[in-house]
């Protein structure tokens, strides 16, 4: 039996070999989660991906995700060698487990409240299970102070442990899991924190093990929960600059890419491309602003930056009514195929927040919208109300314009001659990830529209 991990030693952990002997219980499976689970596993630990949905388990035992190609392919290299295994007995994987990652996320209300429900019975789940000298990472993004209240309360009190004596308790959050090839993840320098010295050395040592650069330590844990808010803030900045800055090029007839490649802008500090950002990080910013208005502040520049990054959504229907003119069509009763609408797992709705912010808009100005996505199961379709096809093929039978809302693999593959055969042309394409070249999309006879793209000539 392998010394629990609070009282391995260094040298305990020292090879991919020894690591082995530990088994790390990932909880919550989304993106975060998946992305978490590869990075342990690629540094030899024994991993257990432990979700309540079925679904998403069998997904991961079969080694789909809607994360980057490489990550996908990782995934099911692991799941086929027995590395990593999934189950939604959360309870048994965490009582066969000495080390346990909560990645269970936050969740932002229609009222962009932080609701800490799920997140809580994570920890109670966790908690009563629990074993003596095991460890626990936290890596949801939290609002200040949830650590080591909420969080820490809800684990001794279901396990009947004490933290930083019985079983160790740390944070150390990760940015942009929906974004990260697992190299950049492993390239990713880490925030440790705990308030405790045994929890912040056992917790450093191993989370050194899955990255290239280190960690940075606090025993400040609150600090650590701004530090990675402030993070979501810049990012969240950032992107609103572009998205600005990209409706101007669309205005003026230039590519905001040219335009940034040309200025040799360093893309770590402004973002590479506009985007309509992803579910998470869409929420994320909300967790700051209510933590901001608590203390009785309002700060201008993040509430301006959510805004900025919500109005980008009711731009795509814009996009959609100036194409549909150009093909000498109405918004008003065409066909629109929208392609790339999964949510991260463990969500209420398997669909995207943008996406259907984006249907909504579009079907109340008298749009009719089919839609496809290869990582939405035909269960998760009969749950819902929106009208899914089979494949894009069928989504795309007869439609006037088609949205790419995320560059899943096969709609970086699209055949562009195939599509004319099947849409009612003239049609459009709309490019919300600039995956697709304007000049080659006008060169087959569609019209071409994309966030900051100004450069379509029809």
């Amino acid at each position: 039996m392998p010394t629990p991990i609070m009282h391995a030693k260094p040298e305990e952990i020292d090879t991919p070999e020894k690591r082995a002997n530990h088994v790390v219980s990932i909880v919550g499976c989304g993106q975060a989660g998946i992305l978490q689970a590869i990075l342990f596993a690629d540094a030899g630990f024994k991993v257990t991906c432990a979700d309540a949905d079925q679904t998403t388990v069998s997904r991961i035992a079969k080694g789909k995700t809607s994360l980057k190609s490489e990550t996908g392919v990782k995934l099911k290299n692991h799941a086929k060698t027995g590395q990593l295994s999934a189950t939604n007995d959360i309870g048994q994987a965490v009582s066969n487990s000495d080390l346990i990652a909560i990645t269970t996320p936050v969740k932002i209300t229609s009222r962009k409240k932080a609701e800490y429900s799920d997140l809580e019975n994570a920890c109670k789940k966790v908690g009563s299970n629990l074993q003596s000298g095991s460890l626990v990472i936290v890596t949801s993004l939290t609002g200040i102070g949830f650590t080591e209240g909420l969080i820490k309360e809800t684990l001794e009190n279901t396990s009947g442990l004490k933290a930083g004596t019985d079983f160790g308790l740390a944070y150390s959050p990760i940015q942009t899991p929906h974004t990260f090839t697992c190299k950049e993840a492993a390239n990713y320098q880490r925030i440790v924190a705990a308030s405790d010295k045994d929890s912040l050395r056992v917790a450093s040592f191993v989370l050194e093990k899955l990255g290239e650069r280190g960690v940075k330590r606090t025993t400040n844990v609150k600090t650590a929960e701004v530090a990675a808010l402030l993070e979501v803030l810049q990012r969240d900045t950032n992107i609103a600059l572009a998205n600005e800055t990209a409706l101007i090029c669309e205005k003026i007839g230039v590519d905001y890419n040219e335009t940034l490649r040309i200025t040799g802008t360093n893309t770590d500090n402004l973002s590479p491309t506009p985007t309509l950002a992803d579910d998470s990080l869409s929420d994320e910013p909300y967790l700051l602003l209510e933590d901001a208005e608590n203390f009785n502040l309002r700060p201008r520049l993040a509430r301006a930056a959510r805004d900025t990054n919500e109005e980008t959504v009711k731009h795509v229907a814009n996009l959609a009514k100036d194409s549909l003119r150009s093909c000498g069509k109405t918004l008003k009763r065409a066909r629109i195929a929208l392609l790339g609408v999964s949510q991260t797992p463990n969500t209420q709705s398997p669909i995207k927040r943008t996406a259907r912010k984006i249907i909504d808009t579009l079907e109340a100005r008298g749009a009719k919208i089919s839609l496809y996505d290869p990582y939405i199961s035909d269960s998760e379709i009969a749950e819902t109300s929106y009208h899914f096809k089979k494949n894009s093929t069928e989504a795309l039978e007869r439609a006037d314009c088609v949205i790419i809302l995320t560059a899943h693999d096969q709609f970086k593959r699209m055949n562009l001659r195939k599509m004319k055969l099947t849409m009612k042309m003239p049609a459009a394409i709309i490019d919300l990830e600039g995956e697709e070249e304007p000049s080659k999309i006008e060169k087959e006879g569609f019209v071409y529209r994309g966030l900051g793209r100004g450069v379509w000539t029809k």
